[in-house]
């Protein structure tokens, strides 16, 4: 964890003249990730996952090592970087910020700590000779160094009441979701109870892309730690869950993190119904922000769906620094060296993907 090392440890990194100097240090006490969570609340690209809770739930459920890096003014924290390292059997070591998450990256008050905490970083990736330092921002901010293209965001501003929300969808989702709930009888339950209904729909689904799961204790601690900030939903057909998704509440934005759901039910408008009640409960609770998160630009059904929601896409601003003679893995589905176990994987009982997805996923980091 991130603890304030004393001024003879920290690296010191020259700035312009004209702003105080800027002092980059490793590690974590109880008052570092009090500074830490408090830089977040007035940090405009602030996500859940640049949390110290969230860094600390991957570290004990994955076992990854922190080389979270805090930049200060004096005594005044200027930025943050949350880092973890990946020692991965299919990848080696990676430097990641952040595991598992959407976004991440360097919060920074200006240019010069962006800078500082960047140097720091390649410092630390080629002492401790990763193969690649990937930093998962929003936007690229960091000169020199190259993007990692291919993902794309959906973010939408929600409208100011719940009655609102049916006009905010668009004509066809709208009629998919009251198709789902008027015809076929879906109703819709939020209630954090229902996680394990969830987690077994999630990894069915993941089963049927060919795709890991993450291990059913990443959410049950979510949810022990951030209680109602952690939404759990769930579309019942009858008494048989058709679909369920897991949202993570940050700031003023709610982001479904996980979705899942039973390919055997014929219900097209499952996830239409689920994704609507969410919002108009979002709304009532004063949230003004929907990102769905992202999606990879070679998942042609996952973007669809989205942009079918109203939601149009924009490139992540992902950037990665290579240290010299490294050769970054590539651990993306798509990679052709991971076709043959991609197919066998759809054909696994689910008694085996489960657990042995959760122990796969320490190896790739989302």
């Amino acid at each position: 964890m991130i603890s304030r090392s004393s001024v003879a440890d920290r690296e010191a990194l020259s700035p312009p003249s004209r702003l105080a100097p800027v002092e980059v240090s490793p590690g974590a006490g109880q008052t570092d990730l009090a500074a830490w969570s408090g830089y977040l609340e007035h940090a405009p690209e602030a996500s859940v996952f640049h949390h110290p809770d969230w860094c600390g739930v991957v570290e004990r459920i994955f076992g990854h090592r922190p080389l979270h890096l805090l930049a200060w003014r004096g005594s005044r924290l200027v930025g943050v970087l949350p880092l973890m390292e990946v020692d991965s059997l299919l990848g080696g070591r990676m430097h990641v910020s952040v595991p598992y998450g959407t976004y991440g990256g360097i919060l920074a008050d200006d240019a010069q700590v962006v800078s500082a905490l960047a140097s720091a970083a390649e410092q630390q990736a080629d002492r401790r000779g990763a193969s690649v330092l990937e930093l998962r921002s929003a936007r690229a901010m960091i000169p020199g160094w190259p993007t990692v293209d291919g993902y794309l965001g959906f973010i939408r501003q929600l409208p100011a009441r719940p009655e609102e929300v049916a006009g905010f969808l668009p004509k066809r989702a709208r009629a998919a979701a009251r198709h789902a709930r008027d015809r076929d009888g879906l109703v819709v339950e939020h209630n954090p109870g229902l996680a394990p209904t969830v987690w077994k729909l999630y990894c069915r689904g993941m089963r049927r892309l060919g795709s890991i799961n993450y291990p059913y204790r990443l959410f049950a601690e979510l949810i022990q730690r951030w209680g109602s900030q952690v939404w759990v939903s769930v579309a019942w057909l009858k008494r048989r869950p058709v679909a369920g998704t897991i949202c993570l509440l940050f700031g003023d934005t709610i982001m479904p993190y996980i979705l899942g759901a039973d390919e055997r039910v014929r219900c097209d408008g499952a996830a239409n119904l689920l994704y609507w009640s969410i919002m108009e409960r979002a709304v009532q609770c004063g949230l003004r922000r929907f990102d769905y998160g992202r999606s990879r630009a070679d998942n042609p059904g996952a973007v669809g769906f989205k942009k079918n929601q109203g939601f149009e896409p924009q490139p992540l601003g992902y950037q990665r620094y290579v240290p010299a003679g490294r050769q970054p893995p590539n651990l993306r589905p798509s990679n052709p060296r991971f076709g043959l176990a991609r197919r066998v994987w759809r054909r696994l009982p689910l008694a085996v993907c489960r657990p042995l997805g959760a122990w796969l996923a320490r190896s790739i980091p989302g």
